[in-house]
Formats: structure tokens, C-alpha cells, sequence
């Protein structure tokens, strides 16, 4: 998906049709649409030559494409998982575990990357009649995501989340306990900024939803807005989307209590159970 999104980008710059681009690679338009959407997989020769058509000359430009395009051979670990996890989902993963910057604004629930292997159970468990192999698999893949933040140098985790997601009650107190016990401790955690919105932020805080932001420095690719629903998800990537996606995160960022006031916070929310 992103070297999909880079070679749109790139196609667009150069007014040249999906048409013209597939018929350069011995294609069609439909390929050309397909590859950038993200749903095929990716020839290096391709990608060379499309990238020659669209006038790119940047030899660290094409090598990190090449590249990208030679790792989307490579399968990645949460693909093991199977039937588990929805293939909707398991592109996503695979975005997640490329970003070097993830900023997050969650309403509902601890977010998946900040998550107890108890709490995540009670949300996966609950409401719908899933497996319990199912329910033990998608933990297994959240706490796994959670060691690329933990365990990583090179990646940071931005998370911003609302006073009811922190408040909800998520299966006995017990569990509700150690959720926010453990992001008394990821406060403490080099790679992880934690803010809270407060209850008395009004309806501001509501207005967008629950999003994630991916950034791919290190690639030098755009950035990608994550949208999470029921049954699926929606990747943005176009220049519009980003930038009112990240006007929302810094309004956000302004609105929630300053990071330092983070802990005390959340003891409070502990003292309260």
C-alpha cells in the first residue's frame, strides 16, 4: 500500500494515465490500479520502469522503492496467523510495524498498543461469539505489536485517549487495576507520550472518531491516516486527508491535559475504583 501510494504520487505529478502507465510495463489500467491500491504484489522490474516513465531520477528514491517492492515477497509474522486475523487487518500490521512515528487518538478503549494481555481479552471476547483459539491468536498478535514499541529504538508511539476510554469498565476491577497501573508505567517509557482528555474537553474531543498516523520518515513516503470500523478499515493517504487529520491530532494535543499531568491522572482514575 505504500509503494502504492508512492507511485500514484509520483504517476499524478506527471499527469500521465493509468493507461499509458500499464501499457509502459506491458500491463493494463486496471493493473496500474490495483498496484496502487495495494492489492498485487510488486515486479522490481516494474517498478523500475514505471518509475523511469514518471521522470524519477533520485537513485536513493528508486533504491528505497525497489526495495520496498522486494519486501512485499517477504511474509510477514502476523501473517502465520491465518484465518485469525482479517486480511483488512493484517495489511494494517504490516503498515504498523513499518512506521518509525505512530500518533493515535482512541475514544472507546486503552488502545490495542497500550493494552494488558487481560484487558485485551475481556475486548476481544466481548460482544460477539468469537473462538477461543481466535480470541488467543489476535491477543498473542496485540502483545507482539506491543514488543515493536517497547522492545524497538527507532519507533515512537504518540497516544492520545479520551477520560471514558480510560473509565469504561473493562471486566472485573481487577482488570480495570492493572490497565491503568500499566500506563502509570508506560508514561515512564522513552518511546511512548500518553495524554488523556478530560471529561470537561466537551463534545471537541469527539468530532473525528478514533484515528491512527502512521509516518514513514526514514522512507521518506507519505504519511497514511488509519481508520478502524466493525468490519473493515480505510487507509487515507491523499495530501487533504493527512492535513485534516493532523490539524484534528494537534487540536487534540492542545485540548488534552499536558503529558506531565498524565500520572497523576491516572492514579486518580485508580484511587476511584
Amino acid at each position: 500500500m505504500l509503494l502504492g501510494s508512492e507511485l500514484r504520487k509520483y504517476r499524478e505529478a506527471r499527469d500521465i494515465s493509468r493507461a499509458a502507465a500499464g501499457h509502459h510495463i506491458r500491463g493494463s489500467e486496471s493493473k496500474i490500479s490495483r498496484m496502487e491500491l495495494g492489492r498485487v504484489g510488486f515486479k522490481e522490474r516494474d517498478v523500475e520502469d514505471l518509475l523511469k516513465l514518471y521522470g524519477v531520477t533520485d537513485k536513493q528514491v528508486v533504491r528505497t522503492l525497489t526495495d520496498l517492492a522486494r519486501d512485499t515477497k517477504k511474509p510477514g509474522w502476523w501473517q502465520h496467523y491465518g484465518e485469525s486475523l482479517p486480511n483488512w487487518f493484517q495489511s494494517y500490521v504490516g503498515l504498523e510495524e513499518a512506521a518509525s512515528r505512530i500518533r493515535v487518538y482512541e475514544a472507546q478503549f486503552v488502545h490495542g498498543l497500550l493494552q494488558t494481555e487481560d484487558y485485551a481479552r475481556s475486548v476481544i471476547s466481548s460482544g460477539v461469539l468469537t473462538p477461543s483459539l481466535e480470541v488467543e491468536h489476535r491477543v498473542e498478535v496485540r502483545m507482539k505489536r506491543q514488543r515493536h514499541i517497547y522492545e524497538g529504538s527507532d519507533v515512537r508511539l504518540w497516544a492520545i485517549l479520551d477520560e471514558a476510554a480510560l473509565r469504561r469498565p473493562v471486566g472485573p476491577v481487577d482488570i480495570m487495576r492493572r490497565q491503568l497501573q500499566h500506563l502509570l508505567h508506560a508514561c515512564d517509557h522513552p518511546n511512548i507520550t500518553l495524554q488523556v482528555i478530560p471529561f470537561a474537553a466537551g463534545a471537541v474531543a469527539a468530532e473525528a472518531g478514533s484515528f491512527t498516523i502512521l509516518r514513514y520518515p526514514d522512507f521518506e513516503l507519505s504519511d497514511i491516516i488509519y481508520l478502524e470500523q466493525l468490519t473493515g478499515s480505510m487507509c487515507l493517504d491523499r495530501r487533504s486527508e493527512i492535513d485534516a487529520y493532523t490539524m484534528a491530532m494537534e487540536r487534540l494535543s492542545v485540548i488534552a491535559e499536558p503529558p506531565s499531568q498524565t500520572q497523576d491522572l491516572i492514579k486518580g482514575m485508580i484511587d476511584d475504583l
